[in-house]
């Protein structure tokens, strides 16, 4: 019987957990962010579809789940294993793509509760409440999806790097070291 670490893959297990909660938590805050908005009889109504920080945070969550899905799917054919360097290529897009997202949207969130005043924009979640609520959520979902990928990044980057030596670890240090003394000794 072979285990993860016999077989080079000692974060197998790990790494499965992290896609398979990736799921969930970007399918989540699609949903929350998709479905939201709100209508007020002052103000009018209000949707995701109105921010482009939103619905950019709605496709990057749906990408990113895709793409969880479909790398725990191809995990488990042997053959796509030599295509390490790959799955840490898109790991780490899918990390940055998501911190680009997070932070836009959690840009538009800030904007809405605080407001800008050098600017005269006023907060709205106190007219746009539910609308506000939804959209943190959706935002903290979103995190925390975030912090999966990073640790997925990291996992993925030590399968890709540990195939190496590290730079000059064949190098013989006492050659090196007397050759040097015998130069400073001329």
């Amino acid at each position: 019987m072979t285990t993860a670490t016999t077989t080079g893959r000692p974060f197998k297990v790990p790494e499965m957990a992290l896609r398979v909660c990736v799921i969930p938590l970007a399918v989540a805050s699609l949903w929350r962010m998709a479905t939201n908005r709100q209508a007020d009889d002052a103000y009018g109504e209000i949707s995701f579809s109105n921010l482009s920080g939103f619905k950019y945070l709605v496709v990057i969550n749906a990408i990113t789940a895709a793409y969880s899905v479909l790398s725990i799917l191809l995990s488990s054919f042997k053959s796509l294993a030599r295509y390490d360097w790959l799955v840490f290529v898109l790991d780490q897009a899918a990390a940055y793509l998501l911190l680009t997202s997070c932070s836009a949207a959690a840009e538009v969130v800030y904007l809405a509760r605080e407001g800008d005043r050098q600017v005269s924009w006023g907060e709205v979640c106190s007219y746009f409440g539910r609308f506000c609520g939804r959209a943190t959520v959706s935002v903290a979902l979103q995190a925390a999806a975030l912090l999966c990928f990073v640790a997925l990044s990291l996992v993925s980057a030590f399968r890709v790097f540990s195939k190496f030596d590290a730079p000059g670890a064949d190098v013989d240090c006492s050659a090196s070291g007397s050759k040097q003394a015998d130069e400073q000794g001329k």
